[in-house]
């Protein structure tokens, strides 16, 4: 029986989020599947909130194969599923649905995994400390990540107390020695020999006039626009920037290989697409 990766049956898949327009996985993803030579795939992206993602799995036939999910559905996907990996469990945040034949669903997250090989790719193997801005679902990601490259402690930059506490309540449970900080203080991160900016758009541009003379590596998740402030800064001073598009490239490489069976990923050719993309925009 043929397998998945090399059917000739259409086989789809699909970014789902709110909002969605701005996402970059379809010019990844169909990138990858020119390269393999997966004439019958597709891959869309759909708008889709909390409150409708039950009906749009309900929906899908036996031509689907994988789901990519941003915000807001990473949490809100787990009750729908029938499993998820423990990586997906360890922050509670799925990203990935592997949809087989059977209509069983798996939850998965690459945004650790490929946290980790971003890092990797750029020399980051291991460091003494780590500090992470914002406190949302993509720092506990970063703490998971940080669990498997930081020895020591983990300074997180948080605007409220409630916060503070969900972050020091992941490192607990990630075995990170995680220490809070007042966002009034952030410009205390930049110290650190490996920053990671998890914030909106705009959030850390205050701190791009702060940049010590000799910084460490940035990890700025944001991919668009870019670079951002506080990352032009960093590199003007001679730090390493690890960007938001090695983030989105190196977790989609083991979602195509996690959907089609299909492995290595072209990652090259996907960067370069996603390159090619965004310089477009």
């Amino acid at each position: 029986m043929p397998s998945r990766a090399t059917s000739s049956r259409t086989r789809r898949a699909a970014v789902l989020g709110s909002p969605i327009a701005h996402s970059l996985s379809p010019v990844l993803h169909r990138a990858a599947y020119d390269e393999l030579g997966l004439t019958t795939w597709s891959y869309d992206r759909f708008e889709v909130t909390e409150t409708g993602l039950a009906d749009f799995l309900g929906g899908l036939d036996p031509s689907w194969a994988g789901l990519s999910l941003t915000m807001p559905l990473k949490r809100a996907v787990i009750p729908l599923l029938d499993e998820i990996t423990d990586t997906a469990a360890s922050v509670e945040a799925v990203n990935t649905v592997v949809l087989d034949a059977d209509g069983r669903r798996t939850g998965d997250n690459t945004d650790i995994p490929g946290m980790i090989a971003a890092l990797r790719e750029r020399g980051v193997t291991t460091v003494e400390s780590a500090a992470i801005l914002g406190a949302g679902a993509t720092a506990s990601s970063a703490l998971a990540a940080l669990a498997r490259v930081c020895t020591g402690p983990v300074t997180a930059y948080v605007r409220s107390e409630p916060r503070a506490a969900e972050m020091r309540g992941w490192g607990s449970r990630l075995g990170v020695e995680v220490r809070t900080a007042d966002w009034a203080d952030a410009a205390g991160a930049l110290d650190a020999p490996l920053v990671i900016g998890t914030t909106p758009a705009g959030a850390s541009d205050a701190l791009a006039g702060q940049v010590p003379d000799h910084p460490g590596t940035l990890f700025d998740v944001l991919y668009d626009p870019w670079p951002t402030a506080l990352a032009a800064a960093w590199s003007a001073r001679g730090g390493q920037v690890v960007g938001g598009l090695d983030l989105l490239v190196h977790q989609a490489v083991l979602q195509v290989e996690m959907m089609t069976g299909r492995a290595p990923a072209p990652l090259p050719v996907m960067r370069k697409a996603g390159e090619q993309a965004l310089g477009a925009r």
